[in-house]
């Protein structure tokens, strides 16, 4: 279990760096006013949104390790809690400053995690049927379809409807990485997860660089965290058999609630641009 909480925290630190990075690169283009592919083209001439895939490379290879040894629920709230990270170098590297709410929400995303732990159970990655993988590829496909509609909208909370499907894909992304558990070429290749894993990882990473352009990070941020957490959670606990240790359910409730709810109110340090140091994101 601390090999998979080393990974899950090296993973978080990697997508925390990486979405700032991303997230810059992604505000200095123009929006299209659709979820455009060539998109990812014009950003990867980017110096620092190439860093922040190579970061998000190393992150995805810790998290896969940590989905390994931990519950879908435990990884994934680390993931969120990245921002908490975010925050923290925010003050030496751009000189912001952290009310006492931000600090105080930092410590809750902590406790959260520290909760988490106390109550996560040593996982064991067990084969699931093939109904389980079809439906995950499928989900990808129909993520993605919603994803494209979405994106043509011009509904004023468009954009957060599309960091939710954004999150969800991601969502898809960790569900997938946790049931490949035959990692042999030959059956990666007949195994519909690991199409799930790329059509969602790239349709999920074009849906959150679009909805970045056209609303606030903290905002973005937010929703996707709300996608790529709750969902894969309830799926992780009915369908792939994730269980805490006996008798610490609630702890584990109550550690994922504070992780989350911290992450979120720290959204806004997605974005380095939106930290300033007059001012008191993911």
């Amino acid at each position: 279990m601390i090999i998979g909480l080393v990974a899950a925290a090296l993973s978080a630190l990697c997508y925390g760096i990486a979405s700032v990075l991303q997230a810059s690169a992604a505000r200095s283009e123009h929006d299209t006013g659709g979820v455009d592919a060539r998109l990812l083209t014009r950003l990867v001439r980017k110096g620092p949104f190439v860093a922040g895939i190579v970061l998000d490379l190393v992150a995805f290879a810790a998290q896969f390790v940590a989905l390994r040894y931990l519950a879908v629920f435990v990884v994934q709230a680390v993931q969120a809690s990245n921002l908490a990270v975010t925050a923290i170098a925010a003050v030496p590297l751009l000189g912001a400053r952290l009310a006492g709410r931000e600090w105080a929400a930092i410590v809750a995303v902590c406790a959260g995690l520290v909760l988490l732990a106390t109550a996560a159970g040593s996982e064991r990655v067990e084969p699931v049927g093939s109904g389980v993988r079809w439906g995950l590829l499928t989900a990808a496909l129909v993520i993605g379809a919603v994803g494209f509609l979405v994106g043509r909208s011009t509904a004023p909370n468009a954009a957060v409807a599309l960091g939710l499907v954004s999150g969800l894909g991601f969502g898809v992304v960790a569900l997938a990485a946790r049931v490949l558990t035959d990692l042999h070429f030959t059956h990666l290749l007949r195994d519909p997860a690991l199409y799930a894993l790329g059509v969602s990882g790239f349709v999920s990473f074009l849906l959150y660089a679009t909805a970045l352009q056209r609303n606030a990070v903290t905002i973005v941020t937010a929703a996707v965290i709300i996608g790529e957490t709750l969902l894969p959670a309830l799926v992780g606990v009915l369908v792939l058999g994730d269980r805490t240790r006996s008798g610490f359910v609630p702890v584990a409730v109550l550690g994922f609630v504070i992780a989350i709810g911290g992450a979120i109110f720290l959204a806004r340090f997605g974005e380095p641009a939106k930290v300033e140091p007059a001012v008191s994101t993911g």
